[in-house]
């Protein structure tokens, strides 16, 4: 039986045929998602695997070192003992699971569009080619039967929610598509306080490992507790058991882990330099989905780089939890 902790689908997917484990070309008319030969042979009967997002790859980090960021969390999974299953989508096809050359292209393609889960069928449609977003990531992933999901940091509900109703589609893939994800939080740039609250009504889980206070992403703590703690990824897997014991509406756990004290970005400087990144976007009038990445990009040129050191940090330790948590549940099955 497959040793890889089941997510629980969206409603509207449909299980992958795996009766093959190599990778079968598509037809040209077929928007099923490809399994790459590894991870289609690890979901049938091998080793458990993770799911990891591509916008890191093409949209966070700079050419070149987003592609070895790319293999180095690759090989923290490998390292652990799990498949890990990167996703995207190239020219019109949806993947989990890619090769070097296909990192290599998501890595190095400046055409390369970000896609959240909206944006998919579109994308399929139009054969286009995509780094996924933590929506579009985690419905694949599910969809695949991929049980866990690594990546930095969570979208959420923006500041100013009053005013334009902005949150990000995270939320609501996340409160129906039961995967586990390993992430540092939400943005800091975000509204931190609502977006728990908005995560607590959509009835998405939470447990902070090792911690009593929800990560901040550049931050170790946002200053918000959280309800509940593990210490172990074996009592993460058993938050995952009991979860699906008692079945219900699907919706994911997230695990809360906070980076490294010793490698989170300056308090001080974050707290000085994203109060400056806000006035300056309301000096430009910068709104709607312009308003995260001109801050996210203010806070990596006013802090010298730090901000993105500490980013790597996070997803460093995420991609590692993630893969202990998947060995832990496939050794529990």
């Amino acid at each position: 039986m497959p040793q890889n902790p089941p997510a629980q689908r969206p409603a509207e997917t449909k299980n992958p045929t795996r009766e093959n484990p190599e990778a079968k070309t598509p037809e040209t008319n077929s928007y099923e998602p490809v399994l790459s030969a590894e991870v289609r042979t690890a979901l049938s009967a091998g080793p458990p695997v993770v799911a990891l997002e591509s916008t890191i790859i093409a949209h966070g980090l700079p050419r070149p070192r987003n592609l070895s960021v790319a293999l180095e969390l690759e090989r923290l999974v490998r390292s652990a003992g799990a498949v890990p299953a990167t996703v995207a989508v190239l020219d019109g096809r949806a993947h989990v699971g890619l090769s070097e050359d296909q990192l290599e292209r998501i890595a190095g393609d400046p055409a390369v569009r970000k896609l959240g889960h909206r944006d998919l069928a579109p994308a399929l449609a139009a054969k286009a080619s995509g780094a996924t977003t933590v929506s579009a990531t985690a419905f694949l992933a599910a969809w695949a039967g991929v049980g866990v999901f690594a990546t930095g940091g969570l979208g959420g509900v923006h500041r100013g929610w009053v005013d334009d109703q902005d949150e990000s589609a995270d939320l609501r893939l996340l409160a129906r598509t039961g995967i586990t994800v390993v992430c540092a939080g939400v943005k800091s740039v975000l509204d931190v306080p609502a977006t728990l609250q908005r995560l607590e009504t959509l009835g998405v889980g939470i447990v902070g490992y090792g911690t009593e206070h929800f990560p901040g992403f550049y931050l170790s703590s946002s200053g918000e507790p959280v309800d509940w703690t593990v210490h172990s990824p074996e009592e993460v897997v058993e938050v995952i058991r009991a979860k699906e014991a008692l079945g219900g509406p699907a919706a994911a756990l997230i695990v809360a882990n906070p980076v490294p004290e010793k490698d989170q970005l300056d308090p001080a400087l974050h707290d000085r330099v994203l109060a400056e990144a806000l006035d300056a976007c309301r000096e430009r009038g910068i709104s709607g989905q312009g308003v995260t990445p001109f801050l996210l990009d203010q806070l990596m040129r006013r802090t010298g780089g730090a901000s993105l050191e500490a980013n790597l940090a996070a997803v460093r330790g995420n991609v590692a939890l993630a893969a202990r948590i998947a060995v832990a549940a496939a050794g529990a099955r």
